[in-house]
Parts: structure tokens; C-alpha cells; sequence
């Protein structure tokens, strides 16, 4: 039987310490690169965490999720803190949130990625100065969160990321993506579950589309920092998105309908977002007239930069 672990209250010059931290949403798999390939998008969570003198929690949500997600010590953000001032061997404190969300949830846009490093980003600016919390340090926090990299690294980090396990743990190597990337989103109204969707996976795949998958995914990392007029055979993939077509019909229909037109579309992590990688501006304004005259439900286009400086945080 583990013994208890007796956690020690934060200093008590910490209280009143204020942190803002901004997030941005990210898109990961990119077609090929499943649970390996992640991108961070100009589009944000933000947030600003205040120590309290007294136990409890307040906390105030605008925007995505207001009036839906808890609004107590169960909300992720929370526990996110939590489980960082627990690693250093701290009690949660009181803790005022303020946060206003961007980011879809549900969408596949990485929005419980974003609220796992917001919790992480926050509690590193809470834990300034008494334990100083490194890059990898952050990485491997929240990837036991989140339980995969691949979403969490390009919050973390910005730009296109590659990330990987080792028995050290997660690692990630970030690029810079060609400027002439232009990212355009289409969100529907519904929803889709992460988990049901993994739940669709094979346990194992031909081996044919092993090597089909190792291909494309070495050419997209290609095709993104160097050759975007690549981008079309590089995002396809025969790991994931056949096998979860059936749960998402009108996702698959627009992204058969976009490829079939030239467009280098994909489901956007889980779904059922899709995730253009469009070569210039003007080809994400044709996907997205595409998408408008094809659709039979509504689709919110998302015309986004790449996100270059990942997550940020700054005394409040």
C-alpha cells in the first residue's frame, strides 16, 4: 500500500501573485503524422490566475464554455495546476481564474491540450523563482495530463512540432513552417469525442500502409517547411482517418470533396474539424467558396496564421 504524501503549503509571499497566460490552439495528426505531428494556430485560450489567502476556488469563464464547464476544483485547468504544484510537492492554494476561451471544444483544435498547458504555464509562473520549471520539465507534466505529445508540445512551443517518447520521456523538435502555408479551419457546429474516435483505431495495421504512412509523413515535414506545393500527396494517410470516417459522414464527404479538387485537406486531430494546409491565401479562399457551396450543414471558416511563439506567460 503507497503511504501518503504530506504536500506543503505554497510561501506565504506567493499569495496575491498574479499570472496571464496565452495559449494557442493546435491541430495535430496533419493526415499522416498520427500522434507524432502537431501545428499551433493563431487562435487563443487566455488566462489569468491570482493566488488567494484562503482555500477554494473562483473562477470566471468567458467566451467557449461559459455557463458549460465546471467551475470547481474538477475543472482542467485546475487539476492541471494542481498535478504541477503536486510534482514539486505543493497543496493546491485558493486560486482566482479568470479565463477567456477561443478555442472550440470538441473540435479536434487541441482545446484540453490548451487547458492543460494553460494549467501548466500557470503554475510554472506561480512556482517563479522557487522551482524553475524547464522546457522538458513542462513538456513531460503535461503530457502525463494529456497522455500524448502531440498536441501538447506545438501548445507549448509554437510552430510545427515533431514530438516523440523515449524511456527519459516525451521529447519534441520544433520548425518553422514556409511562409507561404496558409491554414484555413472549418469547424461544424457538432462535436466529436477524442476518445471515441481513438477508439476506432485497428490495434494493428497492414504493413504496406505502415510504409505508405512513414513516407508521407517524412514528405510532409517537407513539404511544410520547404515545399508547400507538396502538400496535396503529403497529407495522405491510410492510419486513422478511413478507420474513423464512418463516425464523422459529413467530415469525410468535404475532405473526399476538397482532395478531389486539388485542396490538402485533413481531419483536424480527432475531428470533426478539417484542417486545410493551403499554399497560398488565395487557394484557402477557393476551399473555403468550396465548402460554402458543397455543405449542407453550416461550417465556420477559420483563416488562420501559423502560431510561431507558442504559449506565453507573463506576470499579471
Amino acid at each position: 500500500m503507497t503511504a501518503a504524501v504530506t504536500l506543503n503549503s505554497l510561501a506565504p509571499e506567493l499569495v496575491g501573485r498574479r499570472v496571464s497566460v496565452q495559449v494557442p490552439a493546435t491541430s495535430a495528426n496533419l493526415g499522416p503524422g498520427f500522434d507524432t505531428l502537431g501545428l499551433a494556430l493563431a487562435l487563443y485560450d487566455e488566462l489569468v490566475v491570482e493566488v488567494l489567502p484562503a482555500p477554494g476556488v473562483d473562477i470566471h469563464v468567458e467566451g467557449v464554455g461559459a455557463g458549460e464547464v465546471p467551475t470547481d476544483e474538477s475543472h482542467l485547468v485546475v487539476r492541471s495546476i494542481a498535478h504541477v504544484l503536486a510534482h514539486y510537492g505543493y497543496a493546491l492554494p485558493g486560486l482566482r481564474l479568470e479565463a477567456r476561451n477561443s478555442i472550440p471544444h470538441g473540435r479536434g483544435l487541441g482545446s484540453s491540450g490548451a487547458a492543460i498547458v494553460s494549467g501548466v504555464m500557470a503554475a510554472k509562473g506561480i512556482l517563479e523563482g522557487v522551482v524553475e520549471i524547464s522546457d522538458n520539465d513542462a513538456l513531460a507534466l503535461a503530457t502525463e495530463l494529456e497522455g500524448h505529445p502531440d498536441n501538447v508540445a506545438p501548445a507549448l512551443f509554437g510552430g510545427l512540432t515533431i514530438a516523440w517518447t523515449t524511456p527519459e520521456g516525451p521529447q519534441h523538435k520544433k520548425l518553422m513552417v514556409h511562409r507561404g502555408v496558409s491554414p484555413v479551419v472549418f469547424v461544424p457546429e457538432h462535436v466529436m469525442s477524442t476518445a471515441l474516435a481513438r477508439s476506432l483505431q485497428p490495434e494493428s495495421v497492414p504493413h504496406e500502409d505502415a510504409v505508405f504512412n512513414v513516407s508521407r509523413s517524412a514528405l510532409l515535414v517537407a513539404a511544410l517547411i520547404q515545399s508547400p506545393e507538396l502538400l496535396l500527396a503529403a497529407t495522405e494517410d491510410k492510419l486513422h482517418q478511413n478507420y474513423r470516417a464512418a463516425a464523422m459522414p459529413e467530415t469525410n464527404a468535404l475532405i473526399v470533396a476538397l482532395r478531389a479538387a486539388g485542396y490538402p485537406a485533413v481531419v483536424s486531430g480527432a475531428g470533426p474539424s478539417i484542417l486545410v494546409l493551403a499554399s497560398d491565401p488565395g487557394q484557402r479562399l477557393g476551399a473555403a467558396d468550396l465548402v460554402a457551396s458543397v455543405s449542407e450543414t453550416p461550417w465556420q471558416a477559420l483563416h488562420l496564421a501559423v502560431d510561431f511563439k507558442g504559449s506565453v506567460n507573463a506576470s499579471a
